[in-house]
């Protein structure tokens, strides 16, 4: 477990340096597009300068690496902390996506029951179908389709987010359209994962002995077929988190949410390394830590059924 931890932790930093080398090879000057464009030649040389982006690439990371060791996330092409910068974003993004995570473990959890237990054929072969579209319809597609339906034809839900004096989200129903863009696919693909493991663990040796005992159905679901299934539906729910937070950019894009998606999508236009390299990490560090916590509990479950 420690040599895959370590590997993760590699493969991060490799990301991140590709995202480094990557923003540095964009068209366009990132520090003229701050500056504006009245800015002389001279100006933006020396802004280039003081902001160290003249050097190469390697020895830029290697100093953002550091600072990011004391908890410095250095400062974005106008001057600002990044650290304070996504500190004011970050509880809007946090709410956002654990809303959605909540939202897709209780609708995945309860659509694989109910599609588990049984049902009419032609309503499994609609669920089985339904699915598969909802899983390949990207994010944006997802909120064009919420906006149409929800905001322009019933308007019953705000089209964009309106901000309050805190720079929060002006009222709760703010977060419905997102949270459905967000949550709607990733619903579908644990339903379908949640499913198969159920079925999987329900087609063991032990559970067939357990049904011949006489064990009731919600006893034999609850203690022989959920442990076998968990190590499934975890690993598969620690990468839905991947997904959301990937697809928050996005989201928090469409909607005018206050985030630190939007900030982040803001960031690369303008060649915002800095920003960009911080979202990037602090995104790779929750998801290392899931897998992680993941894999133990995952191990753990094992063990307990073996």
């Amino acid at each position: 477990m420690a040599a895959d931890l370590l590997n993760r932790v590699a493969m991060l930093l490799v990301v991140l340096f590709g995202v480094t080398a990557a923003m540095a090879l964009l068209p366009g000057n990132g520090v003229r597009a701050v500056l504006g464009r009245d800015a002389t030649e001279a100006e933006v040389h020396a802004r280039t300068q003081e902001l160290g982006l003249d050097r190469a690439v390697p020895f830029r990371f290697w100093e953002w690496l550091s600072g990011l060791a004391q908890g410095d996330f250095g400062t974005t092409l106008r001057g600002e902390p990044v650290g304070a910068l996504l500190a004011a974003k970050l509880p809007n993004s946090l709410i956002l996506m654990g809303v959605s995570m909540l939202v897709t473990v209780v609708g995945a959890s309860a659509l694989a029951v109910w599609w588990s237990s049984g049902g009419p054929p032609g309503v499994q072969r609609v669920l089985s179908v339904a699915t598969i579209v909802v899983i390949a319809l990207p994010e944006f597609v997802v909120a064009t389709l919420a906006i149409l339906v929800f905001a322009l034809v019933l308007d019953v839900l705000p089209a964009v987010t309106v901000q309050d004096s805190s720079g929060a989200p002006r009222n709760a129903s703010m977060y419905v359209l997102p949270v459905v863009a967000l949550a709607l696919p990733q619903i579908a693909w644990n339903a379908r994962v949640f499913v198969a493991a159920i079925d999987e663990a329900r087609a063991t040796p032990h559970v067939h002995a357990a049904e011949v005992d006489g064990v009731g159905e919600t006893a034999l679901f609850l203690r022989y077929i959920v442990p076998r299934a968990l190590p499934t539906m975890i690993a598969s729910l620690a990468t839905t988190v991947g997904m959301i937070v990937g697809g928050s950019v996005v989201v928090e894009s469409l909607f005018n949410f206050p985030g630190v998606g939007a900030v982040l999508a803001g960031s690369v236009g303008t060649r915002d390394v800095n920003v960009v390299a911080a979202v990037v990490a602090g995104t790779g560090v929750v998801i290392l830590v899931l897998l992680f916590v993941a894999d133990v509990v995952r191990d753990w479950s094992r063990a307990r059924i073996s």
